[in-house]
């Protein structure tokens, strides 16, 4: 395994709250790794401090380091904007720009002045819809609202927008789970053909998402990792009597 997140003695607090308990963990390149475990154990903290998006929250703090390629993500001297470009969010429910289709895909390239002329952009912005599965959808109504979207196709938008940012690491907070099971299947497949490009960590509360998706998982409970480790090996000999519990639908 080659990691390409490392998790050192993370803690992080909401408030007086404690919300992490001394994370230590390796997350391997170009692997999808899931993150499992029941209801406000933890799992979409963990994932936000991969983005720096845990600290825009109130009363948010953390001690411990994120390295993404041994660098300190949290470090002084580190600017938060480019971790954000570097490592993509696709949220829950998809969250699609006032805008046409168009726009919204070549808003990150306009921002941070990643191609040269129009023409550069037409085709950035095909390249990436047909990365994210959308392209044969929407590819003769590029200037109609990306409003009018279907919900799952909002979705490959937002996955399409992310992508065109060139980011190394893709983060997934349960982005199948407003989904109807069709459009479910699209960002699975998605997932999956993109993992050799990109490091993708996933929340899903979804054993058999997890099942399907994760080569490596991590398994939580009470703000603490359980267990860790490939996730043939996690499914089928735990080593330790909670996921084994959590496994079996016990709680």
């Amino acid at each position: 395994m080659t990691p390409h997140i490392r998790v050192r003695n993370l803690n992080a607090w909401y408030g007086t709250q404690p919300a992490l308990k001394n994370i230590n963990l390796e997350i391997p390149r170009q692997q999808i790794t899931v993150i499992m475990g029941p209801s406000g154990c933890g799992k979409t903290t963990l994932l936000k401090t991969f983005n720096r998006f845990f600290e825009l929250t109130e009363g948010a703090r953390l001690t411990g380091q994120v390295l993404i390629d041994d660098e300190d993500i949290y470090a002084r001297d580190v600017d938060e904007t480019e971790v954000r470009k570097r490592v993509g969010l696709l949220a829950q429910r998809p969250t699609v720009l006032p805008m046409s289709i168009y726009e919204n895909v070549a808003y990150g390239l306009y921002i941070h002045q990643m191609r040269k002329d129009a023409r550069s952009y037409k085709e950035a912005v095909r390249h990436y819809l047909e990365l994210a599965g959308l392209w044969e959808e929407v590819g003769k109504r590029l200037h109609d609202p990306a409003t009018a979207l279907s919900i799952g196709q909002q979705q490959r938008l937002c996955l399409a927008r992310g992508l065109a940012v060139e980011p190394e690491i893709i983060l997934g907070d349960e982005p199948t789970s407003a989904l109807d099971p069709i459009s479910s299947q699209h960002i699975e497949k998605k997932l999956l053909e993109l993992k050799s490009r990109y490091t993708t960590v996933i929340v899903t509360h979804t054993l058999r998402q997890a099942k399907r998706l994760a080569d490596y998982v991590i398994f939580m409970y009470m703000g603490e990792v359980i267990e860790a480790g490939p996730a043939q090996e996690v499914f089928t000999r735990p080593q330790q009597e909670r996921t084994r519990q959590y496994l079996e639908g016990l709680f």
